[in-house]
């Protein structure tokens, strides 16, 4: 690492030096709004560590670290149940349930440092480097063995950039794909992204329109999304506990605590049929990017009305509505997220595991530990 950079490592918000935010001007997932919602909700699991940066006496970068004990985890998912799901799980308990993350395991994007100047490759690969072996031996003090430190979510040119560093020594892996959907700058309203459709989904959005016209779809206020607290963490944790692998599962008060603290940047929308909340989606404006967050609903009302189809109709609408450049919908759903327009685009991450003689397993082991993954991208526009 160059002489002239360092590094310091924050447990607390309230320490954080107060150019931090201008350091992270263009991205809110490291603005300190966004991790005072992450220190106040975090997954019961995790403790969040927040790294400046410096040249000299000056702050020109800033990161986010994630400690997740999955000891302290429900289920790492419910949906596969097959042997392969239980290797993988004892695996998990015994060999990696300490895990370091560099990045933000909660989302899904290169979201995990910013810099307020160029910063060459090499030394952005050695600052994390150094930033994991440091919050590793912080840990080895209180008697905590990390077991696996990730490197979370690079788009393909920084992956390849940081290959040619410190990272050439570390095991990179691929995951489903992040689906993006870049918006057209021609469509000024919602009918115009419809009018662009193929027939077959042209005829997909009108049945789905057609399921979902008796519900009530409706953004709530903070005072709202407090009376519904119970009935949000529900519908959410239904489905994530119905994901194909889990790390973690979001703080009861999560939602509310967003909304507290980035107000008008944070968006929940319930979906409500006879007065009763049966779904709800959210959203956060980071820039010119719409990224989707969290959602949740009654499995049997969703497949009856379509439900989670209209949400994604839904975001794509207040996307384009808004003069949205991109929408990130995420990893999970696929198909369907490319059927309103998303497109796959490949991350990568980097992993090793603390102890030599795994970490010398990871690259056979770690693709069978992956779920398989098949699907069909659509295209839906003429």
């Amino acid at each position: 690492m160059a002489n002239s950079f360092s590094f310091q490592i924050y447990a607390a918000t309230a320490d954080l030096p107060k150019s931090w935010d201008q350091v992270a001007v263009d991205n809110i997932f490291l603005q300190t709004h966004y991790l005072q919602v992450l220190e106040n909700s975090a997954p019961t699991n995790m403790q969040c560590f927040y790294i400046g940066i410096f040249e000299g006496s000056d702050l020109i970068g800033v990161a986010l670290s994630q400690y997740l004990d999955l000891n302290r985890l429900e289920s790492f998912g419910e949906r596969d149940q097959c042997m392969k799901t239980y290797v993988r799980n004892f695996i998990f308990k015994n060999f990696a349930s300490h895990v370091l993350f560099l990045g933000n395991n909660m989302i899904t994007g290169q979201n995990g440092y910013a810099f307020s100047k160029t910063v060459d490759f090499k030394c952005i690969s050695d600052l994390l480097l150094d930033c994991a072996q440091s919050i590793t031996t912080y840990f080895k003090g209180k008697g905590i063995k990390i077991h696996i430190v990730s490197f979370k979510d690079f788009y393909q040119h920084c992956s390849d950039e940081l290959k040619n560093y410190g990272f050439k020594a570390v095991y990179e892996f691929k995951t489903q794909p992040n689906m993006i959907f870049e918006l057209q700058e021609s469509w000024q309203n919602h009918e115009a992204y419809i009018g662009a459709f193929t027939k077959k989904y042209r005829d997909q959005y009108k049945r789905a329109h057609k399921k979902g016209d008796r519900i009530a779809i409706r953004e709530l206020s903070l005072e709202e999304i407090t009376t519904y607290e119970e009935r949000i963490y529900e519908l959410y944790h239904h489905v994530a506990k119905n994901a194909p692998f889990n790390t973690f599962f979001l703080a009861k008060n999560h939602f509310s605590v967003f909304k507290k603290h980035c107000g008008d940047r944070f968006r929940l929308t319930g979906y409500f049929l006879e007065e009763k909340l049966i779904g709800f989606h959210s959203l956060l404006l980071n820039g010119n990017v719409l990224e989707t967050y969290f959602l949740g609903y009654d499995e049997q009302i969703q497949k009856e009305k379509m439900l989670y189809l209209n949400m994604l109709y839904n975001m794509t609408q207040f996307g384009i509505e808004n003069r949205f450049k991109k929408i990130i919908f995420g990893r999970t759903a696929l198909e369907i997220k490319s059927s309103v327009g998303a497109e796959p685009v490949m991350m990568s991450g980097f992993i090793y595991h603390t102890s030599a003689w795994v970490n010398r397993l990871l690259p056979r082991v770690f693709p069978k530990l992956e779920p398989t993954l098949t699907w069909q991208q659509r295209h839906p526009f003429k």
